[in-house]
């Protein structure tokens, strides 16, 4: 009997320290997408990361439902403008070389600069290897503490039973 629970609480606290890296591997459900655009009086610029080999921008007026039917730039260094742009509400769009979409954010251009985001403010350099520079939402790092906690209960418990049981013999 003894021995079935010690085998229990070791399976849960394996069960809670495998589940950890996926919770963390798993994507964000708080992620965004990934273009910044800003308005500053009659100019209008796009910068992503998301485009590693380029990609093409579109900046399109009220009325333009589509890629196409804007003013299409190709995005150099990960960024793209548009000069002498009328006031209004436009929608910017990006499409990475491999045909993939980094995002679309509305601007509105006036006389007042205005700024739009999709992504974090840069927090520095980030190193690691692969996938070591995705940013976790809230929900997963949460996740993976209380994980992290739990297994470290259940251990500690684990020990500290154990550890009495000894002296009882």
């Amino acid at each position: 009997m003894r021995t079935t629970q010690i085998f229990v609480r070791a399976g849960l606290t394996i069960a809670a320290a495998a589940a950890l890296p996926l919770a963390l591997t798993a994507p964000s459900a708080f992620a965004a997408g990934g273009i910044t655009v800003t308005a500053t009086g009659s100019t209008v610029t796009v910068t992503t990361a998301a485009c590693v080999n380029g990609g093409d921008a579109s900046l399109m007026s009220n009325g333009q439902s589509s890629f196409a039917q804007g003013r299409q730039v190709e995005l150099t260094g990960g960024s793209a403008s548009w000069q002498n742009v009328s006031t209004g509400v436009h929608t910017v769009a990006v499409v990475c070389e491999d045909g993939s979409a980094a995002g679309s954010q509305t601007v509105t251009v006036g006389a007042s600069p205005t700024t739009s985001s999709t992504t974090a403010p840069a927090r520095g350099v980030r190193g690691g290897l692969g996938g070591g520079s995705e940013d976790y939402g809230t929900l997963t790092l949460a996740a993976g503490g209380a994980l992290v906690a739990l297994a470290g209960v259940g251990g500690g418990t684990w020990y500290l039973r154990r550890r009495g049981a000894q002296h009882r013999l």
